[in-house]
Formats: structure tokens, sequence, C-alpha cells
């Protein structure tokens, strides 16, 4: 694709997401919060514009798709939906079903992957555990082999989609010993006996379900195990980079929306005889919103670029490290300030200023905390 067609797909691509998230979520996006989910058609309604099969091979369903084109995709709906719930559920299959693909026999792969794609299914992944978040090394949840089999018991917390989900990705461990050597990826039917799921109540993210699950004595085929017996953590930990790259860009579509609302608001709002844009301390924090916005935009930018030029070594993995600790903290900044921008009106609900400010800290530790983040670049830039 040379850069003049890359460009025009990009333009299409984020205007064809923007009619989308205009119409089919925005108008919504307060109902469905105070209902607690969104509607599963939802799900069908984005894949007929095939925004679910971005970046995924023609074969299942998808369309492959550079870095550089899915990039905007994240950003528009961010940006013109608005709602950090509905992007979360509707999107769990970009961490589920990676391993999948990368790892799951082709007759796993034919049966799971399609109707995910296609909005018929709904993919979750689930790692993290009551007694352990980042630490994924020291997980508890146990699959032992008994014949044609794999048991499972143990308990997730925190799975987005966890309530709804048909397939769950669950990390497990497969050995008696300790550490990232035991860990596996075992693919769990939703429908399994055994498996029991309780919603969790959370500052934001109101119409995403989030789920507490508990594994007892679940057998699972093991056709279904992704990849070999050990196999698991490094598959787990390389697809912690695709979901903080992710979160990097629906950060800054996000940050977006909230400068958006906040310019719109000065531009409107009448004070002291003069619109409020026409004081000085609120245009400049506007031009502070704009002055992050853009060099994240700009960050985002670069680093999908050595991505799809193959320049995913330790360097890269340590500035998508860096890069969502940026992009999440200029987040932080717009919807406070957009917030501030809007008075009072900014603290009630229905604003997109007041949405996104309960939504802000779960982007940044989902997919890795800041110190996560921070310590893994520094292992990844040989400073320890």
């Amino acid at each position: 694709m040379t850069a003049d067609e890359l460009r025009e797909a990009r333009d299409a691509l984020a205007a064809t997401v923007e009619r989308f998230a205009r119409a089919e979520i925005a108008p919504h996006v307060t109902a469905w919060d105070a209902a607690g989910e969104f509607p599963r058609a939802l799900y069908r309604r984005a894949a007929d514009l095939g925004l679910l099969g971005l970046g995924y091979p023609e074969a299942y369903g998808g369309t492959p798709a550079p870095h550089a084109l899915r990039l905007p995709m994240w950003v528009a709906l961010c940006r013109y939906g608005a709602s950090g719930g509905v992007l979360a559920s509707l999107l769990s299959h970009n961490i589920g079903l990676p391993p999948v693909l990368a790892l799951g026999s082709e007759d796993v792969k034919r049966g799971v992957i399609p109707p995910v794609l296609a909005g018929e299914r709904i993919a979750a992944l689930a790692i993290t555990e009551p007694g352990g978040g980042s630490d994924v090394a020291a997980l508890r949840t146990t699959a032992q082999r008994e014949g044609g089999d794999y048991v499972v018991d143990g308990e997730k917390i925190f799975i987005t989609s966890g309530m709804r989900a048909d397939w769950i990705t669950v990390a497990v461990r497969t050995g008696d010993g300790r550490g990232a050597k035991d860990i596996s990826l075992l693919l769990v039917p939703g429908d399994s006996q055994g498996l029991s799921r309780t919603r969790l109540d959370k500052m934001g993210w109101l119409c995403s379900d989030t789920a507490h699950l508990r594994f007892d004595g679940v057998r699972v085929p093991a056709r279904y195990l992704l990849g070999d017996e050990g196999a698991g953590f490094k598959a787990i930990m390389g697809n912690f980079n695709a979901e903080r790259f992710g979160i990097a860009c629906a950060a800054l579509g996000f940050s977006m929306a909230c400068y958006d609302e906040a310019l719109a608001w000065a531009q409107q709002r009448q004070t002291f005889g003069s619109p409020l844009v026409g004081h000085q301390v609120v245009r400049h924090k506007l031009v502070d919103m704009q002055q992050r916005i853009r060099s994240t935009a700009a960050w985002l930018e670069t680093v999908a670029a050595r991505a799809d030029a193959g320049d995913t070594g330790a360097d890269w993995v340590g500035e998508v490290c860096v890069l969502k600790n940026h992009a999440t903290q200029t987040l932080q900044f717009c919807a406070d300030a957009g917030v501030q921008i809007l008075g009072g009106m900014g603290y009630m609900r229905g604003t997109v200023c007041e949405r996104i400010y309960r939504e802000v800290k779960v982007l940044t530790i989902g997919g890795g905390t800041e110190e996560i983040m921070k310590d893994l670049a520094a292992r990844q830039w040989h400073m320890i």
C-alpha cells in the first residue's frame, strides 16, 4: 500500500467509524450506563462495517490491516462514541482472540474466530486473579490433565465481557512448579459446567460487564489448549503489547472528545460579558490540552510506523510502555481540564467530560499500571 493509498484508506475508515459512533453509540451511552449494559446487537452492527475484523486474516472473516490503519479506527470510535464502557466490551475480542489466532489449531480457529468477528459470539481474556494483578507468573488457577480433558480450578477477576463471553481465553498453571514456565493458555467455552460468574460494580465503564469468574472442576477438551503446555507466558506478554497500543489509541480519542466538548462550551458560554474562551486562563487550558493531544498523536504515529516496518524488538516494547503512560496522562489532564472548563455542568451526568473523568483511572491500570510500565521499559532499555 502506497502512502497515498494508506492516507485515503485512513480517511475513509475514520469517516465510517465517526458516522457509526455518532449514530449508534453516542446518543445512547447515558441510557446504557444507567442500564448497566448495551445491546448485543451492537456487535453485529459493528461487524457489518468490518470494525471487529480489522487486523485479522481474511480466512477467518477479517480484514488484514497495518497498525497505521487500526490507529484511526480506535481514535475515531473513542472520540465520537466517547464511552470506555462500550469500547472495552465491544472490542474485548482484541485481547481474547489473538492467542487463539497465534496458537490454536486450525479446527479451533475456524470454529471460534469467524463467529466472533461476525458479531455472533463474544470473546474475552481472563488473566488477573484476586490474589495478584500484574504478577502474572504468580497465578494460581490450575488445569490438570485428565484423559482427554483439562480440569480447571481457580478464580479470575476484573474480566471485561466476563458475564457475556461465549469464549474465554484463560491463563492457567498446567505444571506443579512456580513462576512462568508452567503457565499455559486454555480456551474455555462460556457454557462450561462448573463456571460461575459474578458481576462487579465499578466507578466507570458502567455499561461494560466486568466479572469475577470461578472455575470449579470445569472440564475443557484438550483440543482447546492454545499451543504447548508452558507456552502461555510468552504469548501473554506479546498480547499485552498490542493491548497497550490500543489503550494509548483510546486515550487519545477520549482526550480529543474532552477537548471537543470543552471548546464548544467555552465558545458559547457567556461570562462577564464575553464567551469563556475570551478569558486568557480558559483558552490557555485549551491550548495545554492541544499540546498534549498533538504530542500523543505524533508519538502514536511513530510507534505504529515502527511496528508496521517490523521493528518490534525490545526497544519498541519499552516505547509502547511509556507511550501508554504518556497517552493516559494526557487523558487525565484533558478530562480534568474539561470538567473545570464546563464548571458545574462538567459535574453533571450526561456530559462527555464527566463520564470520561470517571473512566480515566482504569486506563492507567488496565494492561499494566504506570509503575509496571516504567519498570518494564527500564528492563527493555537495559537500565537494570
